[in-house]
């Protein structure tokens, strides 16, 4: 079967299609691309669901690595609706 890694940085990404055999998991996957989980890469999805790295995956998934928040989204919209309705006056 085929599964896609994929990983992203602000600006980039990078994308790696893997072949494993029937049964294979995301750990498969990760040890096939020579990828791992360190501080830069901190959670793991299959087509933006959490995964764990013996879930099992089929032909076709995407495994994507996850890097840590940057800052909590709930902070983040809130400074945004403030920044408006300091515009807005």
């Amino acid at each position: 079967m085929r599964v896609e890694l994929v990983r992203a940085w602000a600006g980039r990404f990078e994308t790696v299609t893997v072949e494993l055999a029937e049964g294979a998991c995301v750990a498969d996957a990760l040890s096939k691309a020579g990828w791992a989980l360190d501080q830069t890469w901190v959670a793991l999805a299959v087509y933006g669901m959490a995964a764990e790295p013996t879930t099992p995956l089929r032909d076709g998934d995407r495994v994507e690595l996850l890097r840590p928040l940057q800052c909590d989204p709930k902070q983040a919209r809130r400074r945004r609706a403030q920044a408006r309705r300091v515009v807005r006056g």
